[in-house]
Order: C-alpha cells, then sequence, then structure tokens
C-alpha cells in the first residue's frame, strides 16, 4: 500500500532513487522525538535558569517562548505536543507498511487498535485511574489524544489512499471551521478566572455567578436564552461549551478541556500531516535533496497559510483550531527536513545520540518523569538545598538553579541511556 501511496505524490521528480527499505529506521526521526522529550522533561528550566543567572533581551525572549501563548498566537512551546502527533504520523508509515507487507492489513489495523487502547488505558491511570475517585479522573488527556490520533491515523493510512487521505484531512480541517464557526452556541463565557487586563462582561459566568448567588453554574449556562455563532474566545466557543455539556470526569480548565470532545477532530489532520511526510520520506520516487526540500517547502508553505487563516479563525493550541494545525504541522515539517538532511543525509549523528536514546523511550521517560515529579526533584536531592545555596551565594546568583537543572536533565539522559544499553523499549 505504501508503494502505491508514495507513486501518487505528483511532484516534478528531478532524480529518481533508490527506494528506502520498508524495514530501515530512521535515525532522524527518533532524534527529533528524543528533542522532543527534551523539552517536556526538563529543558525549560534550563532556560529559565539561564534568565534568572544573566536577565537580558535574549533570555527573555528565549524565557517566553516557553511558555504557552495564553490563548491566542504561537510560541515554540505551543509547537511541544503537536510535534510529538506529527511524528507519530511519520512512524506509523514505517511500521504499518512493514506489517502490511509481511502480515495483511487486517494485523496491521489489530495492531493501532491494541496500541492506541492500550496507550489510553495507561492515559487513564496516569490521571488517577487508580488512586483517584470518580469524577476526578480526566478521561480526555495528553496521552489521551495520542491514543486517538494514532488510532484514526493509523486506521485511515491501512484503508484509504493518498488522495483520499488528503481529501480527509482537508474536509476535517474545513469542518472543523464550519462547526465552530456557524453553530450557534449560548451567549455566555465560561472562564474560570479572567484572562490579565479583562474585564468582566454580561455574558461572563463568574459575573452571572456572583449576581444570582445560589444558582449554580449549570443553571446560568442552561438559562441563558441568547445565541451567537462565530466566537472563538476563550471558555466562548463551541469547542468548550460541549466540553461543559457533555464531557464528563475532570476537565483541565474546570468548565472544559484543552484536548476536549471537538478539538480533537483536528488534532487527527496533524497525525496525517505526519503520514504524509513519512510517505515521502520512505518514496523511493526523490532523492535525498528534493525530500529535504520538499519538506521544508512545505512547512514554509504550511506556516504561510497557517497564519493567513489565523486571520480569520485564530491560531489557538487549546481548541487546536485548523490554523494552528497548519501552523504547527508547518514547523514540524521544517524540523523534520532539517534533521533528516542533517542526521540522515550527511550522517552527522554522534551530537544526537543522547536524543536518539530519549526518543526510542518517549513514552518510558514521560511516565517515569511525571511518577516522580520530574527530574529536577530528583535533582535536588544531589545539589538542593545547601549546594543550590553555595553556588548562589559564593559564586553568582542563580547558578544553583542552573546547576538544579543540569543535574536534572543529565539523570534524565543516564536513565534513557541505562534503557538503551540494555534494550529496553517500551512500546505501547
Amino acid at each position: 500500500m505504501a508503494e502505491i501511496a508514495a507513486s501518487e505524490i505528483a511532484l516534478p521528480e528531478p532524480k529518481p532513487a533508490a527506494a528506502t527499505p520498508s524495514t530501515q529506521r530512521l535515525m532522524s526521526v527518533d532524534a527529533l522525538r528524543g528533542f522532543d522529550m527534551f523539552w517536556i522533561i526538563g529543558a525549560d528550566s534550563l532556560v529559565y535558569a539561564l534568565h534568572r543567572l544573566s536577565d537580558n533581551r535574549a533570555t527573555t525572549l528565549l524565557a517566553d517562548q516557553l511558555e504557552h501563548a495564553e490563548w491566542e498566537g504561537f510560541h515554540f512551546y505551543d509547537l511541544i505536543f503537536p510535534l510529538f502527533v506529527f511524528i507519530s504520523g511519520v512512524s506509523v508509515v514505517f511500521s504499518l507498511t512493514r506489517i502490511i507487507q509481511q502480515h495483511g492489513r487486517a494485523e496491521a489495523l489489530k495492531r493501532v487498535i491494541r496500541r492506541s487502547a492500550l496507550l489510553f488505558v495507561v492515559a487513564l491511570i496516569y490521571s488517577g485511574g487508580v488512586s483517584t475517585a470518580w469524577p476526578d479522573i480526566r478521561l480526555l488527556g495528553v496521552l489521551n489524544r495520542i491514543a486517538l490520533c494514532y488510532l484514526f491515523g493509523g486506521i485511515i493510512f491501512c484503508l484509504v489512499p493518498l488522495r483520499g487521505m488528503i481529501a480527509i484531512a482537508v474536509s476535517l480541517l474545513l469542518g472543523y471551521w464550519a462547526l465552530m464557526t456557524f453553530v450557534p452556541i449560548r451567549d455566555i463565557r465560561l472562564a474560570k478566572y479572567p484572562d490579565k487586563g479583562h474585564v468582566l462582561a454580561a455574558n461572563d459566568i463568574e459575573r452571572l455567578y456572583a449576581e444570582r448567588g445560589t444558582q449554580d453554574t449549570n443553571a446560568i449556562f442552561y438559562s441563558t436564552t441568547n445565541w451567537v455563532t462565530g466566537k472563538y474566545d476563550k471558555g466562548y466557543n463551541l469547542a468548550n461549551h460541549l466540553d461543559f455539556q457533555y464531557l464528563p470526569g475532570k476537565r483541565w480548565d474546570v468548565y472544559w478541556d484543552p484536548e476536549g470532545y471537538l478539538s480533537t477532530i483536528p488534532a487527527i489532520v496533524t497525525c496525517l500531516l505526519g503520514v504524509f511526510a513519512g510517505l515521502l520520506l520512505r518514496s523511493g520516487h526523490f532523492c535525498d535533496k528534493w525530500k529535504v526540500i520538499y519538506l521544508l517547502s512545505f512547512g514554509v508553505a504550511g506556516v504561510l497559510l497557517g497564519f493567513l487563516w489565523g486571520m480569520e479563525f485564530p491560531v489557538v493550541k487549546k481548541i487546536w483550531t485548523s490554523s494552528f494545525v497548519l501552523v504547527a504541522g508547518g514547523y514540524s515539517a521544517i524540523l523534520l527536513g532539517t534533521f533528516y538532511y542533517v542526521v540522515d543525509v550527511l550522517k552527522f549523528q554522534k551530537w544526537c545520540q543522547p536524543f536518539v536514546w530519549m526518543g526510542m523511550n518517549s513514552i518510558t521517560i514521560y511516565m517515569t518523569r511525571n511518577i516522580i515529579g520530574g527530574f529536577n526533584k530528583l535533582a535536588a536531592r544531589l545539589v538542593g538545598g545547601d549546594v543550590q545555596t553555595f553556588f548562589d551565594s559564593h559564586i553568582a546568583a542563580g547558578l544553583g538553579g542552573m546547576v538544579l537543572a543540569i543535574t536534572g536533565l543529565l539523570l534524565a539522559f543516564w536513565f534513557v541511556h541505562f534503557l538503551y544499553r540494555r534494550k529496553i523499549f517500551l512500546r505501547l
């Protein structure tokens, strides 16, 4: 199937190349996944420590980029999650193509369903499914969304040819935009706390709750009789309102969840964009140079188109808008093209080995980091307390935090290297 799909890519072919073996594991993909996890498990604390050590315009900019955009807009940290989903789509092409060739589509579908179900169960346990009583369990979160994107992305890849996948991706993005734009919602804003500088309006739930006293949130919401369309503000859009009405269990933002029901639809497209990139990398119809050129070109086009669409349908990670999908997918393609060129084309590979260790055990390091409360917490046992105070007091203010952050990252890399050398890989 992958050969058929790849041959349908209607791009000019400057130079033929030998087909990439279906069993080949691209180091660049593992390295990019590890680079992504690097920021999740503690690299941001290193930047914050640098900012405290040397507060200047450069470190201020870096620290700002490692905070999520309040609502509209795009920061580097907003790329971390969609990049992981994108990479899972790339991996789908290589792993499922091999299974389809050796065992057939039915076996590939079984693998997709089994792995996504197992990851979803792990996500529920991670969210307190064993230790916490209902309803304080989060049904939809980061790992849950990865499981759902892998499920639908994998099924689509197994059953639909390339042109069909493109049609599905376009339809999902346009369909989500249409739903968010034209389906009416109650004229009420479900934000728990006002944004910075926001003045409570007449339709803010917090103000209405205070004015009506004993009425609960549900009563206030359902008593609202005015309806509006085309709203994309925080707590004031179709995705957030549907979560409030129909999403049981714990919601991350009290009334709604950033990984809620409706925003999962465009997130599937993020995985499909990774599938398209994987098909390009695996194709034997393009030489390495043109694979890189196409990835970079499509990436730039995605970013530009996404921000252009964002003028009408804002770029918002927390409701995963269609414009956000294009921007995040574009940046992901640029990163993949860069890593592929450096690691797999130029063969500069020694520098990325630590990222490869981390990328091949991404779920393990993610779960471990959260079980122990972060590697910085473990590092504090070694270089915190009096040691940190010594660095801050006798060498430079803020240096103790830098040593703590570096030690935490070294512990994380030591852990994944330990697993890698013993060939221990948790692949759900």
